[in-house]
């Protein structure tokens, strides 16, 4: 009653002028083909069994598909005139819905309309901004079992949605790798260049279209530099799919250095490319779902998504429930597995954009490899720096000029001129042969500053090389090493640069007007282009989105633990697009060693299309599992992990990680591969979580997944799930964990670790399973003591052939 009165008030509203068209996504009533069970006339059931794999070229599927999007464009045609709205994408696989271009109060038009179960106003996503397969171990212990590298991850198919792929890198060409056979469970268009009027397709990019219907009718979408075609006109995609399967051996070359050989994690499997992000403003969630829904309704294995809200989706009030998260739900349903960028929001809690149990949410690490570079002073001093840079001549020391002392006129100060990005404002007879010295100020950490610029600068006025000093921290601010391809070093901290600094004042004589009279700091540069290996590696990155993981918008904690695991996310070297502009420091270039957790997501996309591989079966979950439960809690030294933590001034300093920062810890692929016991989940276990946790509304279940809430697990902590996680434990709750053996027969021997405010008890204490056979066992959480913080423990499940199964435990106490 009280919904047919607001939307006969609504009618009266729509006589008033109308305000500015936005994007909606619109969901329906009516099942999508993933999970319609049968129910319309004239349409037999497709979705029998809630995890069956569907053939999506049936006569059933296309014909279902098509009553779907007729539906769609009746219900617009019947409340709209023609011309008065435009119809972006109709979702018919994953979600009944569709994305509409429309005014604020159509948008209530449509909300009271029958059959309408929700309209939500779209919302913008980002990109979560090598040496790795080595560090992993993988051209020794895993390639070797899947027929080499040149088999590694073969026939797998990985889904990109990201910023397109440039084809043309070498990363991505046939020429020299085995040959690629079709593959007919895979139906994936190849667009065509307009350009050169070539696909984009070679058999290992098996697929690429481009999604832009959204970001066109906003007004974002620029044709001439964002290109309307899967064409990476950004760099971020081509880097992620490079990272995950780019061919095995491509030399890294830049300004006439060889950095090493680059290769995916999988370089034999195919890649796919749903564009949907674009370099200057991200992307939207309608073209988002668009490519989602597209890649799944294709037959990609595995999906890889770095990308994330900006903020959460303020139109859901769970985590769990919006069209993003909905959509994967479907997509994992049929049986793809989603690796997704934790968030890049670290070291703070409650930092992370991926909260949902059905993908998999990677956090960052950084890796063994470092970068590092010395500036030696005429005085003896040698301050520590990072610089990708040959060294100055050796056995020789130059002059040191500061670029404000090498101005060719005082009136261009205003330009900044110190920070060295116009060399037409600085002395070319002053420079020329010398040290230029240049400040790193706050145009460095906005972007319209690089250090590949000061190197092109340095380098047009004739300088031998250049020292860039940090005299101040700026919030944003983050040091990674740049190749340049002259000597150059940049100071990152603050002392060392005062150093500096005070070295050139005092030598450097002044007239009464400041003009120097002569020059007499000299210095030399060290070589930067050695990498040092590290020991006490991995780490957790200092970017890298922390938890507890939310399951609603008050920021309420989640019985779930998030990120799920770690990889490497931090100074990756991978392919980039000559075109791209996303990091200024790589612009025109075909590499770009970068850091986000945007790089993490692919290395487990990649290390899944591995698992798939040898376990072509294996549901996502399955998948998933294999990878948390092998996974290490140690670095290289075998002591615990650390995770980069800010000091109270503002510095960086090491800190005992937690599951908080790392998941279940840091991939081990060789062990994933050989998981010995899986914690297999389908897609009622997801419905049972949903239905369980408490503040969810049962109708906005029903209105995403289309199911009602049949299924209960009495506590959302008895999810199936590798991890333990409980908020909010009081008195002692037991929960109960299902194992599978996927190994021979084994006898595990149980064992638990927990911290002393929180007690745990596992029965029974030692199973034997026979190949293929399920078993419960029961965690008992009892509290001890109450300290307003969460505790953190294990489970280990030693098997008598030598497999080791960890899950993670997490939980707070609470007297009451």
């Amino acid at each position: 009653m009280v919904v047919q009165l607001l939307c006969s008030v609504l009618v009266l509203l729509l006589l008033l002028p109308t305000g500015k068209p936005e994007i909606y996504i619109v969901t329906m009533d009516g099942e999508p083909v993933i999970s319609y069970k049968g129910g319309v006339p004239g349409f037999e059931p497709i979705a029998e069994d809630s995890d069956e794999k569907i053939d999506a070229t049936s006569q059933l599927v296309t014909s279902y598909a098509q009553h779907l999007e007729e539906k769609h464009d009746m219900l617009l045609g019947s409340l709209f005139d023609h011309g008065a709205y435009k119809k972006l994408y109709s979702y018919k696989h994953l979600i009944n819905g569709f994305a509409v271009h429309i005014s604020p109060e159509q948008a209530e038009t449509l909300r009271c309309a029958p059959g309408v179960k929700s309209v939500e106003r779209d919302w913008k996503v980002r990109r979560l901004t090598t040496h790795t397969p080595q560090f992993l171990g993988l051209p020794t212990g895993v390639w070797p079992t899947g027929g080499g590298f040149d088999r590694a991850g073969e026939n797998i198919v990985i889904g990109f949605v990201d910023s397109g792929i440039y084809p043309h890198h070498p990363s991505f060409a046939t020429h020299s790798t085995n040959p690629y056979e079709p593959l007919p469970n895979y139906r994936g268009k190849c667009e065509v260049d307009p350009n050169t009027k070539k696909d984009f397709c070679n058999g290992k990019i098996i697929g690429a279209q481009h999604f832009a219907e959204a970001a066109i009718a906003a007004g974002a979408f620029n044709p001439s530099i964002d290109f309307a075609s899967p064409m990476d006109g950004d760099g971020h995609g081509s880097h992620t799919a490079a990272i995950a399967a780019g061919n095995n051996g491509v030399p890294v070359r830049m300004h006439g250095h060889e950095f090493g050989k680059a290769s995916g994690m999988a370089p034999h499997a195919r890649i796919a490319v749903y564009k949907a992000l674009y370099r200057l403003f991200g992307g939207f969630v309608a073209d988002v779902v668009a490519a989602i829904d597209q890649a799944v309704h294709d037959g990609v294995d595995i999906l890889n998504l770095s990308v994330g809200p900006n903020s959460p989706p303020a139109t859901t009030k769970t985590t769990f429930l919006n069209p993003f998260d909905a959509t994967l739900l479907a997509a994992v349903k049929a049986g793809v597995f989603v690796a997704h960028a934790a968030g890049n929001g670290g070291p703070f809690p409650k930092t992370l954009v991926s909260y949902s149990p059905w993908i998999t949410s990677v956090a960052a690490a950084v890796d063994d490899r470092r970068y590092k570079n010395h500036l030696t002073l005429g005085n003896g001093k040698i301050l520590a720096g990072i610089g990708l840079s040959p060294s100055t001549h050796p056995n020789q020391t130059y002059t040191l000029v500061a670029a404000n002392d090498v101005l060719l006129d005082s009136s261009v100060m205003k330009y900044s001129p110190s920070d060295c990005q116009r060399p037409e404002l600085l002395n070319k007879n002053l420079v020329e042969g010398n040290i230029l010295l240049c400040g790193y100020s706050f145009n460095f950490v906005s972007g319209t500053a690089s250090v590949k610029k000061v190197s092109e600068t340095a380098k047009s006025l004739g300088a031998i090389g250049f020292a860039l000093a940090v005299e101040n921290v700026y919030p944003g601010a983050k040091f990674d090493p740049v190749p340049v391809g002259v000597p150059g070093i940049l100071i990152t901290e603050v002392p060392k640069s005062m150093d500096l600094i005070d070295y050139y004042n005092i030598s450097t004589p002044r007239d009464w007007t400041g003009r120097v009279k002569s020059f007499n700091a000299t210095g030399s540069i060290g070589d930067g282009l050695m990498p040092i290996l590290h020991k006490s590696a991995p780490q957790v990155a200092l970017f890298s989105a922390r938890g507890p993981n939310i399951k609603d918008f008050s920021f309420q904690d989640a019985d779930l633990l998030k990120p799920d695991i770690l990889a490497p996310g931090s100074l990756i070297w991978a392919a980039w697009s000559p075109n791209g502009t996303d990091e200024p420091n790589y612009v025109g270039e075909g590499f770009a060693m970068i850091s986000g957790t945007s790089m993490a997501a692919p290395h487990i996309a990649g290390i899944a299309a591995l698992v798939k591989q040898k376990h072509p079966h294996w549901s996502p979950a399955a998948i998933k599992s294999a990878l948390m439960t092998t996974s290490t809690q140690l670095d290289r030294a075998e002591r615990p992990l650390q995770a980069q933590q800010y000091s109270e001034t503002e510095t960086m300093k090491l800190v005992t990680a937690t599951p908080f920062d790392y998941g279940s810890g840091h991939v081990n692929p060789k062990a994933a591969l050989d998981p010995g016991l899986i914690f297999d989940a389908g897609y009622e276990d997801y419905l049972g979580f949903l239905c369980t946790t408490p503040g969810i509304d049962s109708h906005e279940i029903k209105n995403y997944t289309n199911s009602p809430c049949n299924y209960t697990m009495n506590h959302p902590s008895n999810f199936n799930g590798p991890s333990i996680t409980v908020s909010h434990l009081v008195k002692t709750q037991t929960f109960t964990r299902t194992v599978t053996n996927v190994a021979e027969e084994e006898t595990y021997v149980i064992t638990t670790r927990m911290q002393p405010s929180i007690a745990v008890e596992v029965t029974p204490s030692a199973m034997t399973l026979k190949p293929g056979a399920s078993r419960k066992f029961s965690i008992s959480l009892t509290v001890r003591s109450v300290t307003g913080t969460y505790s953190f423990g294990e489970i280990f499940m030693k098997g008598s052939r030598g497999h080791k199964v960890k899950i993670p435990v997490v939980a707070m106490g609470y007297w009451r």
